[in-house]
């Protein structure tokens, strides 16, 4: 049985696709990272693309040297007329802005449970292939939501690593390519 995609699935889907290191070994002490001032990131919730397609998105990320290596876990999915892209993951990475609230979380996929295509079948978006989102933390009690981006990969807006993301900080002007979270909430420390 052969199905017709619409348009907008398939705009959506070019939209949305615009480091792998090593995990350390020892298990991180969060609050004595905390203390070293070492920067976190973290939320859950769920967002809005476009104004249209819901998703839901879960991370915890803890830099654990000042060089911005960090640990987590992440997990982020989108539901594009009732087909799912989904991915679990590891963090490995976080740069954190914090004056602007903003944080950049990079890591590398360990679980793919997509069905929406390229999503569910490229190699690039495989377990073991580099992902990474950026979040806003507009603070407690604000008028302005929270915001957050799909998941990015390897070869999206120039960059080929996690690493390289987390190190770039890309950020375009007003929030560009990031959405409302319309539940839940980030925090970035």
């Amino acid at each position: 049985m052969s199905r017709s995609v619409s348009p907008i699935v398939l705009a959506a889907c070019a939209w949305l696709t615009a480091c792998e290191s090593p995990a350390p070994s020892e298990p991180v002490d969060v609050q004595l990272a905390h203390v070293r001032g070492l920067s976190q990131a973290s939320g859950g919730g769920q967002w809005l693309f476009s104004g249209v397609f819901p998703g839901k998105f879960s991370f915890t990320a803890q830099q654990i040297s000042a060089d911005g290596t960090a640990r987590g876990q992440l997990r982020s999915s989108l539901d594009v007329g009732g087909t799912l892209a989904e991915f679990h993951g590891e963090v490995t990475c976080l740069t954190v802005d914090l004056a602007e609230g903003r944080a950049w979380v990079g890591g590398v996929v360990t679980r793919n449970d997509s069905k929406l295509e390229p999503f569910a079948s490229e190699e690039r978006f495989q377990p073991g292939q580099d992902i990474w989102f950026r979040v806003l933390d507009s603070g407690e009690g604000q008028s302005e939501p929270d915001r957050t981006t799909f998941t990015g990969f390897s070869g999206d807006a120039g960059f080929a690593t996690s690493l390289d993301y987390c190190a770039g900080m890309p950020w375009p002007d007003d929030n560009e390519r990031t959405h409302p979270v319309t539940a839940g909430n980030i925090q970035v420390k």
